[in-house]
């Protein structure tokens, strides 16, 4: 029994396994860590005798936590004004709704405010985070293409400077765990080969490439494309486009923002199944204004407008400024609409989005000796508990 001299909480109902759902499961949650994944009647006694909690939910399902790698704030914060207090209030907002782990993602801006994410949220990370884990950041630009800017300011687009990488990476190792470029741009195959030297993922996004040249960037490590269908070269049949190459090259996985505004599900249902289901990614792609009311913005230093939900420019109504959307609400649009199952839809929330930025050894799937980043859901998906490191957050 020493094995277990740590106080045990015990989660019964619908646990999802790597090997599929138990349903007649129980999940162990021992300190920070999982400490049993299965059915009940495989429950070590040691277990048993050390629970002081007990939560019994036989129809729920009980999931890892979401791993959101494309994402800008929420709760009336942006991800490029980083404080201690803005990245308190971000990650305590995507918390509650079922985010465990996320990289706080910036926008197409001058080094200088590059600069000071990095800075802030590497301190941040250092100091113990309370809420949503920061596994990292997620460079989205400033290495675009002008002309897919979307909500990223085109004044500060630059071609990929591999200076600027290497001074982000050696200043702060293991930071940067995801650039978005576009690779028909000048010094992007290099930047994209100097990636994966690495092991840091190479998406593609807001960008104007031809399905040829995605296919080159892909030899010289391409591995990821940022909101599919969204800020790209579309399918022809002539011209298949980025598009093309994100739907039939299977050594690239595809982010999708399931909010049925910027993707219609059918669309979202010809990516999964045109996609092995380890390639297809979730994510928010969420702007300050979620989790807020109808208003006025800002994404990065472009204003917003918010109304019912839908963000876009101030200054052209026709460009998509990012989502208002959460994990949970996604991850249900997977499943109530885009015809999902369970296992497929935490697949890209969780496993998927863990493994494409290297943290699956401990976080991302429901196993003994990961951390214990766990969601507890009702029947009808309805978020009903969040842990963090086995901590109980909502």
């Amino acid at each position: 029994m020493s094995e277990y001299r740590e106080a045990v909480q015990l989660l019964y109902g619908r646990v999802l396994t790597p090997a599929g759902i138990c349903e007649d499961g129980v999940l162990a949650i021992q300190g920070e860590n999982i400490a049993y994944a299965g059915s009940v009647s495989e429950l070590p006694d040691e277990l048993k005798q050390a629970a002081t909690e007990v939560i019994q939910q036989p129809d729920g399902y009980i999931l890892p936590g979401f791993v959101d790698i494309h994402v800008h704030g929420g709760n009336g914060e942006d991800f490029m004004d980083a404080s201690k207090e803005v990245l308190d209030k971000i990650t305590s907002f995507h918390s509650s709704q079922g985010t465990t782990t996320m990289l706080a993602t910036t926008m197409t801006a001058p080094k200088a405010a590059i600069d000071h994410v990095l800075g802030e949220v590497h301190n941040y990370r250092k100091q113990g985070m309370p809420y949503t884990k920061l596994a990292g950041v997620h460079l989205e630009g400033p290495f675009i293409s002008p002309k897919w800017p979307g909500a990223q300011n085109p004044e500060h687009i630059v071609h990929a400077n591999i200076d600027w990488l290497e001074e982000w990476v050696s200043t702060y190792p293991e930071l940067v765990r995801q650039v978005t470029l576009a690779p028909e741009r000048e010094g992007a195959l290099k930047a994209i080969s100097w990636l994966k030297d690495h092991g840091i993922v190479a998406a593609l996004g807001h960008t104007d490439a031809s399905y040829e040249e995605v296919e080159t960037a892909v030899e010289a490590g391409l591995s990821h494309g940022v909101h599919t269908f969204n800020a790209m070269t579309g399918l022809h049949h002539r011209k298949p486009g980025v598009v093309g190459a994100m739907l039939g090259d299977d050594r690239l996985s595809c982010e999708i923002i399931a909010d049925g505004i910027h993707v219609h599900p059918a669309a979202m249902q010809i990516l999964a199944r045109m996609k092995p289901r380890e390639n297809l990614i979730l994510i928010t792609d969420a702007m300050s204004a979620t989790g807020m009311p109808d208003g006025e913005y800002t994404l990065g230093d472009l204003p917003v407008v918010v109304e019912n939900g839908i963000a876009t420019l101030k200054d052209n109504r026709d460009s998509l400024a990012g989502s208002t959307l959460t994990m949970i609400r996604g991850f249900q649009m997977l499943v109530r609409k885009v015809g999902l199952s369970i296992e497929q839809a935490s697949e890209a929330a969780s496993t998927n989005p863990a493994r494409k930025i290297g943290i699956a050894d401990c976080t991302g799937s429901l196993e003994s000796g990961k951390l214990a980043d766990v969601l507890l859901l009702s029947s009808d998906l309805d978020l009903q508990g969040v842990w963090i490191q086995g901590q109980r957050k909502h």
